[in-house]
């Protein structure tokens, strides 16, 4: 490549012994009036430290670096890392690093693991269900404010329902939303139909809010032949393509790089909607959710990250997972708007997460919302979490932190709810759940040739030789085998 004019003339005077002897004997004086030309050099002082180092040495050092970034950074003139790298003022002293500017200190000052104080959680209503004053929320209809309150309390019920069936042996397996029903539904009716949800496994009011029935609810419990998932998954991993709610997967925080993906491919296309995924406190832990952040940042897509702190990953406290202040912080240090919402106020969450959508889609970038609450359930059915936490402590959880009551208490003062109507939806949603579970229980089970198919468009040898095998040790031990099961 040749080599400028510009360039032999620097490099020229690099090596001329009389101009570094020159230089050494008075630092301070003005490099203008040198053999440089003046469009090039602005007044220059030597820092401090150059005073206690050879001239030569030290000049050379300070221009290799001058024109060292000059050659990788070829947008930027050389005249502009000169003014950065050398002004009168060091204490003012900044540099366009790779990634932005960055301004110098001579003090050796560390950055603080954590803040002395917390970063703020925004609240709309207290705990007697009293808007706060002067708060930021955003005004809901009364016909939004009864569906969001009449989801919670189904959502509610239906936990207690589906709980028992599996305490009774009916159903293997069930997870509870016990404390976190504002999360699930508010953040629902924030969103648009056309946004996806890339759930974990404790967001099934978000599917409960789109539409999903309490009969398709009680068909994926069961895995008979109507579960859309066809049996093959474990019950409450819902999923639904009609209702955009991508099916649970029991693998923690693996839904956060697909939301990634999917946003990506929203903003490609242009489209007026972005993705959302929720996680616990537990799935920020995993290395998806550093990877999800960080590209979702760089390539500024418009996905919402739902992190509902819950303080419990299982039996794991959320002070044995992370030093700093909870979640909300991370998404600063990846260049990420954030924000913390109280997890049991359900007007501050739907406004936190309609303000996230909107910035997410007009703005093209990722949000990260910590929805601070408290697990007042157990993890699971096979889980019991008086284990390893106080009784009472969950049980204070459970009253006095109580999203439902709170909520309740607010569309009551707003005239818009009463003992009987409430009385009214609870018997009226027992009654379908307990419909529901029976005719699901009738259901004959998928046809064995369904946990085969749909992965291979021609099977393999060793996946016909499975299917022989399963359906001859069905006949040979018929009583080990659900007796509606189709084989």
């Amino acid at each position: 490549m040749a080599t400028s004019k510009s360039t032999k003339f620097i490099f020229r005077n690099l090596k001329s012994t009389k101009f570094l002897i020159s230089r050494s004997i008075n630092h301070k004086s003005s490099l203008t009036n040198s053999l440089f030309p003046r469009h090039l050099l602005h007044t220059i002082s030597l820092p401090p430290l150059l005073n206690q180092t050879k001239p030569s040495v030290a000049y050379s050092g300070w221009f290799q670096a001058v024109y060292g970034g000059r050659r990788s950074h070829t947008a930027t003139s050389f005249s502009d890392y000169v003014d950065q790298l050398c002004t009168e003022a060091p204490l003012q002293q900044e540099l366009n690093f790779p990634g932005g500017k960055v301004k110098f200190t001579p003090k050796r000052i560390f950055t603080p693991g954590s803040n002395e104080e917390r970063i703020n959680c925004y609240r709309v209503l207290n705990e007697n269900g009293e808007v706060i004053v002067d708060s930021d929320s955003l005004k809901i209809s009364k016909e939004l404010a009864v569906k969001m309150y009449t989801n919670m309390v189904t959502l509610q019920v239906m936990d207690t329902i589906f709980y028992e069936a599996q305490r009774q042996g009916r159903v293997s397996f069930y997870l509870t939303t016990i404390g976190e029903e504002a999360i699930n539904i508010a953040s629902a009716a924030a969103l648009s139909d056309n946004d996806f949800i890339f759930p974990q496994y404790r967001e099934p009011g978000v599917l409960l809010w789109r539409g999903f029935t309490l009969q398709e609810f009680a068909n994926q419990l069961f895995g008979n032949k109507y579960d859309q998932g066809k049996g093959r998954q474990m019950p409450i991993h819902y999923g639904s393509k009609k209702h955009n709610y991508v099916t649970v997967s029991s693998t923690v925080a693996t839904q956060i790089p697909h939301a990634v993906g999917a946003a990506y491919s929203m903003k490609m296309q242009k489209q007026d909607s972005c993705t959302i995924t929720y996680f616990g406190d537990g799935g920020s832990s995993t290395g998806d959710f550093h990877a999800g952040l960080n590209f979702a940042a760089v390539m500024e897509v418009p996905v919402i990250f739902f992190c509902r702190n819950n303080g419990w990953a299982i039996s794991t406290p959320i002070s044995d997972q992370l030093r700093g202040d909870g979640i909300v912080v991370r998404g600063n240090a990846y260049g990420i708007p954030s924000i913390r919402v109280d997890g049991n106020d359900a007007l501050a969450v739907y406004s936190a997460v309609y303000e996230a959508r909107k910035l997410a889609i007009e703005k093209q970038t990722p949000v990260l919302i910590e929805a601070l609450t408290y697990r007042a359930g157990h993890h699971s059915t096979s889980d019991d979490s008086t284990k390893y936490r106080p009784v009472d402590e969950i049980e204070w959880w459970r009253e006095d932190q109580n999203p439902v009551k709170r909520f309740r208490k607010w569309i009551e003062n707003e005239g818009w709810w009463s003992d009987q109507v409430e009385s009214e939806h609870r018997s009226s949603i027992r009654k379908q759940l307990s419909h529901a579970i029976q005719a699901a229980e009738r259901v004959e089970k998928p046809p064995v040739a369904d946990m085969f198919n749909d992965v291979y468009d021609v099977p393999p040898k060793n996946l016909n030789e499975q299917e022989l095998l399963l359906r001859e040790n069905i006949k040979k031990h018929a009583r080990d085998y659900p007796s509606n099961a189709a084989v």
